[in-house]
């Protein structure tokens, strides 16, 4: 467990990042576990200062949060990288240890299992992600957990079809790659992963199927997407970007603190409060 008197700062680093919510997140667990001398702060840091923000760091740091850019820039500065981070080269958590290592993890993939095991979501027999972002990556190898069949990405381009079928070969998924002109056909998938930036997903409002299956929807703010409105007027579940942000800052917390569970509600409500706020 992390010493409270000695090892208690934590921080989001990224650029942008004041629009970040994870202050808020970490905060509220803080307070609901009673860890009264925690701070958790953010920091606008970029690929060109990482280095020099990381080798400033004492011994009173737990951890990091990373958001863009940052995510495949830590990794070369770091003691040690978890294989769940390592299949998508993409680190968001760092956790300094008693013995001052940097150890990196990535909490985006398990906590996007866990959103979606919250709304009954355990297996699929096939899937289609929107998008083909950094974000999709993690999707996949989430999916590479949970689906017994093939996922089909829908991207823009050419380039971007064999990143994902690149992917897809390295976390042992069966990526089918479709034109994003045929986004529609992905609404009658069982699980849909919507990755893709504030409304991308417009224009297939008119196309939600009377019976759709589960959409995750990664975006949180603005809230809800035309998209995700659509799937809810059509008695679909809906998966939403700040259940993924909560999950996968429960798990941060968990390995930042050394406390164990994380309180999911209060973190969740911290959120939505701050939300509704803006």
């Amino acid at each position: 467990m992390a010493s409270a008197d000695r090892r208690h700062r934590a921080a989001a680093l990224g650029s942008p990042i004041a629009h970040s919510l994870s202050p808020v997140l970490h905060r509220a667990a803080y307070a609901e576990l009673g860890l009264d001398g925690w701070t958790y702060d953010r920091f606008e840091v970029d690929e060109a200062t990482l280095p020099g923000f990381v080798q400033g760091l004492d011994s009173t740091w737990a951890g990091l949060s990373l958001t863009m850019p940052l995510k495949r820039a830590i990794i070369p500065l770091l003691d040690s990288v978890s294989e769940t981070a390592s299949s998508v080269e993409a680190v968001n958590t760092v956790v300094l240890t008693e013995d001052g290592r940097l150890a990196g993890d990535n909490t985006d993939i398990p906590g996007m299992i866990a959103a979606l095991r919250e709304r009954g979501v355990e297996k699929t027999e096939s899937a289609a992600v929107l998008g083909a972002g950094a974000t999709a990556s993690s999707a996949l190898a989430a999916l590479s957990r949970i689906s017994t069949g093939p996922v089909t990405a829908y991207v823009r381009s050419r380039e971007r079809g064999d990143e994902m079928r690149g992917w897809g070969e390295r976390l042992g998924v069966d990526v089918r790659i479709a034109d994003w002109a045929e986004a529609e056909q992905a609404l009658r998938s069982p699980l849909i992963i919507a990755t893709t930036p504030a409304g991308a997903t417009d224009g297939l409002i008119g196309a939600v199927p009377e019976r759709p299956g589960t959409l995750f929807d990664v975006l949180y703010e603005p809230w809800p997407t035309g998209l995700a409105s659509a799937w809810t007027a059509h008695g679909g579940p809906v998966i939403g970007g700040l259940d993924l942000l909560v999950h996968q800052a429960v798990l941060q917390v968990e390995q930042m603190t050394g406390r164990s569970p994380a309180p999911l509600a209060a973190m969740r409500r911290a959120g939505e409060q701050a939300l509704a706020a803006r």
